[in-house]
């Protein structure tokens, strides 16, 4: 649990310094960069009511939304390399194929707005998140941690490989690092590094659900209409490669 603990925690904290320390001298799609670093879902509803408040800087955050979660994919790929190098090997295709679709999507995004109107140069910052080394933060991510393991067992145990895509899917709505952690920790035993593979990969589209849903809800709908499309795109390339493993 400390391991799990210790590694989140660092990256969280390298993101945190930067978006603290440095914000003044970053901006445009570098804070969106750190902030998929830190929490993607968190630079998600940061950037989408940025979107609808500011309309200035639109073309930077509908492209930012979709960066941090490109981020995210190579985030998730070396808190589990750090754990479980095989288990990132079968990881590696997908997760990277997914990354760079979300470039491309970013790339896509940003161009096309410039080139739709002329916007302000102002710079796009995001707020820093709470101290993620903070006490209450890592007590939360502890207990966390501890609770999905015990329910991964269980569902393990009562429904098989199955349970576990399911629960794969719910954990999606909410912070999916302990998920993948616990699976990369070897927390289900009996589980070919495929099957984990297919779990981690639907809990990370789960996850681009969700924020989908946020990108839409907190920008009104059509300020961020493009970046949740390519939200939703990721997500149901990420439920083919999983499928894909789980064929295997």
């Amino acid at each position: 649990m400390w391991l799990a603990l210790v590694v989140v925690c660092a990256f969280s904290y390298v993101s945190y310094l930067a978006q603290r320390y440095w914000a003044a001298a970053a901006g445009g799609l570098w804070m969106a960069a750190l902030g998929g670093l830190y929490s993607s879902t968190a630079a998600t509803v940061v950037l989408a009511r940025q979107a609808k408040a500011e309309p200035a800087l639109r073309r930077q955050a509908e492209a930012g939304i979709t960066l941090a979660t490109a981020i995210m994919y190579l985030r998730i790929l070396a808190i589990v390399a750090i754990f479980n190098l095989e288990l990132a090997r079968a990881l590696i295709l997908p997760l990277g194929a997914l990354s760079l679709a979300g470039f491309i999507f970013c790339a896509v995004q940003y161009r096309w707005r410039a080139g739709a109107n002329q916007q302000s140069a102002q710079a796009m910052h995001l707020a820093a998140s709470a101290n993620p080394l903070e006490l209450g933060a890592a007590a939360i991510f502890a207990l966390l941690f501890v609770a999905v393991s015990v329910i991964t067992v269980l569902v393990k145990s009562q429904l098989g490989i199955s349970g576990i895509y399911a629960l794969a899917a719910i954990v999606g709505v909410s912070d999916i690092d302990p998920f993948v952690l616990n699976l990369a920790q070897g927390g289900v035993a009996g589980i070919e590094n495929a099957a984990l593979a297919a779990a981690i990969l639907i809990a990370a589209s789960s996850n681009n659900i969700l924020k989908a849903v946020y990108a839409a809800g907190f920008a009104g709908g059509k300020a961020t209409a493009a970046s949740a499309a390519a939200l939703v795109a990721l997500a149901i390339g990420g439920f083919a490669a999983a499928y894909a493993l789980i064929l295997q």
